[in-house]
């Protein structure tokens, strides 16, 4: 790779926030490189739930009605408990849009849409270099001996980010809980319709949706048990095993088709990580010309199925900012520019990212038996004092 000139901004991560960061930019008129690791296009998990939230920042990238026709909306909700076969009606969507698309579905729609070239795989960066007290451009260091100065420099690389530790944010944080997610295709129509169901038994929780009339996505939630499930997160049969014999008990059908799911989209994940939401308020979200978008920001627990939205609300807030501001005079160097933009980044996106981490941390502790105190007080600060402030899908991110 040469090295990049001073105009471009680089987005450090290939996933779904780094794609739709590096689309939300092209529609606007701004180059930006994605710099991504692998090798391909990785798609980890089988699938991601869309909130209505983040079909509004879809429709501004552009990409809405091509993944419309790739899954069904979500059109009721229930909640069972299997003890006593008890049926709740569940909200989904708070009567906005909901679907549950394939990741790759996703991931290659966004793709498609950039000019080529713009994603760079094989980049990993090693290091980074930044003065966030001159106009001095900040520097990237990546594991072949590559050089870049970007103007700006956007970290979409995760959870374990290596810019996150560069903007001064803390290390992740990790549940008791461990996530088992999969998909089962169905020769004939599968028997769930469209609507999402959540069976609930001695601590252990299985939820599905269909993707479409032939394929659903289900996950299951339960207690870590640290070393073995370490050792079965590596093994997908023996995650498929673990699996069925964490339902023991659960209706029929729903173990058969647990026992029908394609091996090759088993995923358990042994510790479930979130950034804590009181780190997201006394960080800043920035540094020099170095900002944070997605889960290299505001990592979250999938107990609300709300980090893929989040992170294209990002995407749409950070493209619309740059765009705003890089059109300042009298600065030649575009630094007064870019820590502008950066800044009204942060102020739009600090206290909308603070409030869904938080009541995500609160979803978390009630199946946390560990944090049995954090839970009560997170509880009672925000039923009391903060109910008008909780997140919910009805936000809208703009127009980008």
């Amino acid at each position: 790779m040469e090295k990049s000139d001073e105009e471009k901004i680089v987005i450090v991560g290939g996933g779904i926030c780094g794609l739709a960061t590096a689309l939300a930019l092209h529609r606007k008129g701004v180059e930006s490189i994605v710099l991504e690791k692998s090798e391909k296009l990785r798609a980890t998990g089988a699938c991601i739930i869309m909130q209505p939230n983040g079909w509004r920042a879809l429709n501004q990238l552009g990409i809405a009605s091509k993944l419309r026709q790739t899954a069904l909306p979500i059109q009721s909700g229930h909640y069972i408990t299997v003890k006593d076969g008890k049926h709740t009606d569940l909200p989904v969507g708070n009567g906005g849009e909901c679907r549950c698309l394939r990741r790759s579905d996703l991931m290659k729609t966004l793709a498609k849409e950039l000019p080529p070239n713009t994603v760079r795989f094989g980049c990993k960066v090693v290091s980074i270099k930044v003065d966030a007290n001159t106009s001095a451009y900040s520097i990237l260091h990546l594991h072949d001996g590559t050089m870049l100065m970007p103007r700006v420099i956007i970290g979409c690389d995760g959870v374990n980010s290596v810019v996150a530790s560069i903007v001064g944010l803390n290390s992740s944080r990790h549940f008791s809980t461990c996530a088992i997610r999969g998909v089962t295709h169905y020769q004939t129509l599968h028997p769930f319709g469209t609507a999402f169901y959540l069976f609930d038994k001695d601590g252990v929780r299985l939820g599905l949706l269909p993707i479409n009339h032939n394929d659903v996505y289900w996950f299951l939630t339960r207690k870590l048990t640290s070393t073995a499930d370490s050792m079965v997160s590596k093994d997908q049969r023996l995650i498929k095993d673990s699996t069925v014999e964490a339902i023991k008990g659960f209706p029929n059908h729903i173990t058969e088709m647990i026992n029908n799911s394609d091996v090759d989209f088993l995923h358990l994940t042994d510790q479930i990580r979130y950034r804590a939401p009181w780190d997201l308020l006394r960080t800043k979200f920035c540094k020099g010309t170095v900002t944070l978008a997605g889960d290299a920001l505001h990592a979250m627990a999938p107990f609300l199925a709300q980090g893929g939205s989040a992170s294209l609300e990002d995407a749409v807030v950070l493209a619309r900012c740059l765009s705003q501001n890089m059109g300042i005079a009298l600065d030649p160097t575009g630094m007064k520019a870019a820590r502008a933009a950066l800044d009204q980044y942060a102020k739009e996106r600090k206290m909308r990212v603070f409030w869904l981490s938080l009541e995500t941390f609160v979803v978390g502790t009630m199946h946390d038996t560990s944090a049995l105190l954090v839970r009560g007080l997170c509880i009672i600060t925000l039923i009391i004092l903060f109910r008008d402030k909780i997140a919910n899908t009805s936000y809208d991110c703009g127009r980008l």
